[in-house]
């Protein structure tokens, strides 16, 4: 389990497309305050998918080969195939290229609710419910157990916690080199997608497979 955590964990903390989103937040006229709350959106949904899987289990993991078991690996696996389908699509077809999209105009405008809310909406869900069928096998009863879930949502979270607090810091140097980054997010974008929708889909579906077959 800990190690599928820390292969999600850093997939979903790499993504380009909210990290890009996450900068150019950081860059507006009230930037750290908006980026603390898409910071604290994008951890609290994270938190809330764990928290739902620990009621529904009970904080107990399911006994291997029965239905739930079998089902949360069945979830892993077509999460995984899905993922190298599309990460194999976008590579021999990616998008046209487009302009910024159009909330980014109206960034120094935002709330902090805006803010939030583009949290929730970038948040890579297929990841996200990677995460949650991977944590169904945590045994609440135990304190490595807590540490690993607490430790998969700060490592998910890590990128943008380290770019707030570089905002915070030193926020001349960050505003400069944190658009650099997002300069580069933008024109690596198509490739840092596919290749995580491969790494990760092929890791999960090899996994997946291993689980069922023994």
């Amino acid at each position: 389990m800990v190690l599928d955590l820390i292969v999600i964990g850093t997939a979903i903390s790499l993504g380009p497309l909210h990290n890009s989103a996450f900068i150019l937040l950081l860059s507006s006229r009230r930037g750290t305050r908006q980026g603390l709350a898409f910071l604290l959106s994008w951890l609290a949904n994270l938190v809330a998918v764990i928290a739902c899987v620990a009621l529904l289990t009970g904080g107990q993991p399911p006994a291997r080969h029965t239905v739930p078991s079998t089902a949360a690996v069945v979830a892993k696996l077509v999460i995984g195939l899905a993922l190298v389908l599309y990460g194999e699509h976008r590579r021999r077809r990616p998008p046209r290229p487009h302009g910024p999209p159009k909330w980014a105009a109206r960034i120094d405008d935002a709330s902090p609710v805006a803010a939030a809310g583009l949290a929730w909406l970038l948040q890579p869900w297929g990841l996200v419910g990677a995460g949650a069928a991977t944590a169904i096998d945590a045994n609440l009863s135990t304190a490595g157990a807590w540490l690993a879930l607490a430790g998969y949502c700060l490592l998910a979270t890590l990128s943008l916690i380290v770019m707030e607090m570089y905002a915070v810091w030193a926020p001349e140097a960050a505003n400069a080199r944190l658009n650099a980054l997002r300069s580069w997010l933008g024109r690596h974008q198509e490739q840092l997608i596919v290749t995580l929708a491969l790494l990760v889909g092929l890791w999960l579906t090899g996994r997946s497979i291993y689980e069922l077959v023994t």
